[in-house]
């Protein structure tokens, strides 16, 4: 601002910034624009409106709910056709013969018994879960399924389940198997357990079970339990639930099939190996040459000595002093073996990833059993 005077006249002069002028000429256009036109024309004449209070919520949409659309039950054909999906699992991971002869088939589509004479389907078990990891028979007939939900009872003559128990180390039962005096030892991926048959509680457990998982269990001939775990082999006093020795200085660690031989000597089998260990000093005697680096699955000795050996490629028959193999079993309905059964029936029973299959001596391969498998002749 500055004054200029002239005679008696005095000027006042304002010099504004080029800027300011410009700004304030650029906001009198967003204002003259942001105004609606009638708003301009009518507003000496109308009183401007004023915007209703509107609660949010109101303003988002909201659409009608649809049902669902109704359900179709396939077809006859069209469950078969199901049924023989890939994602369908055949696996028979045990099998059990009982105290009157017949097989017990677990399988990841749920539990049966048969005739093992003629292969007819004599029963099947409803199971709250079909994920069965290991069974076993009380010394009154009572049939005992570890799953991965628990352990239930159930009785063989109305094949209902008579007792559960879901409160284990761990809910995922890995192997099964009643002591000298009847009681029932429980192996889960967490520990070891000793439970009533009668009652179905739990007695006691191990504690800090060296290798933690029991993933397989044998008695020896003082019967003493002896456990495969994740790091070797423990033996488990039954009268006191005591760990009596632990062999874990082993060509690998992870021990996942056991059996003891006529001779009371302990066969291992692991993902790479089957070892023969002297349970008293612990040494292994011997490292089978034909198993070496194969994954060596389950071991059972049949009457007549010889050891069946099951791997994730096959099935062999061993002689148990040498170690030589006698027979390699062709015609199975998959090469990964889970479980063995030899002289049920005359026959020995093997459980696949594909399903049910057995074998009668001099039979030059192993037949499959249609009920428990994907094949169809």
């Amino acid at each position: 601002m500055e004054n200029v005077s002239k005679g008696s006249l005095t000027v006042v002069l304002y010099r504004i910034p080029i800027l300011s002028l410009i700004s304030s000429a650029l906001l009198g256009l967003v204002i003259s624009i942001a105004i609606p036109v009638n708003a301009q024309k009518n507003s000496s004449s109308v009183p401007p409106k004023t915007t209703p209070d509107v609660d949010s919520s109101e303003l988002t949409p909201s659409y009608p709910a649809s049902p669902p659309p109704p359900r179709k039950d396939p077809s006859p054909d069209q469950r078969d056709l199901l049924e023989r999906l890939k994602e369908t699992d055949y696996r028979v991971s045990n099998l059990l013969g009982d105290v009157t002869g017949n097989l017990w088939v677990g399988s990841w589509r749920g539990l049966s018994h048969i005739d093992p004479n003629t292969g007819k389907i004599l029963g099947r078990v409803s199971l709250p879960n079909v994920a069965i990891g290991a069974l076993a028979q009380d010394k009154v007939g009572r049939l005992w399924v570890g799953n991965y939900e628990g352990l239930q009872r159930v009785d063989p003559r109305t094949n209902e389940i008579t007792a559960q128990n879901l409160f284990l180390p761990s809910k995922r039962v890995l192997s099964l198997l009643i002591d000298k005096r009847g009681y029932l030892w429980t192996g889960t991926d967490n520990g070891l357990a000793l439970i009533s048959p009668d009652q179905g509680l739990i007695m006691t457990t191990v504690k800090n079970l060296p290798g933690v998982s029991a993933n397989a269990l044998t008695l020896d001939a003082d019967g003493q339990l002896w456990v495969g775990t994740l790091d070797g082999v423990v033996r488990v006093n039954t009268a006191n639930a005591y760990v009596m020795k632990w062999i874990n200085n082993l060509p690998g660690t992870t021990v996942q099939a056991l059996a003891i031989s006529p001779e009371g000597l302990i066969w291992a089998g692991m993902p790479n190996n089957l070892l023969v260990i002297n349970p008293k000093t612990g040494a292994v005697l011997r490292s089978v040459a034909r198993l070496r680096g194969r994954n060596v699955t389950a071991v059972r000795f049949a009457k007549d000595g010889s050891v069946w050996v099951g791997t994730n490629n096959g099935l062999l028959r061993l002689n148990p002093h040498t170690g030589a193999v006698l027979d390699e079993v062709a015609g199975l309905p998959s090469s990964r073996v889970f479980a063995l059964a030899p002289d049920i029936g005359n026959k020995l029973w093997i459980g696949t990833s594909e399903g049910l299959a057995w074998l009668m001596p001099k039979m030059p391969k192993a037949k499959t059993h249609l009920a428990f498998s994907r094949a169809v002749n």
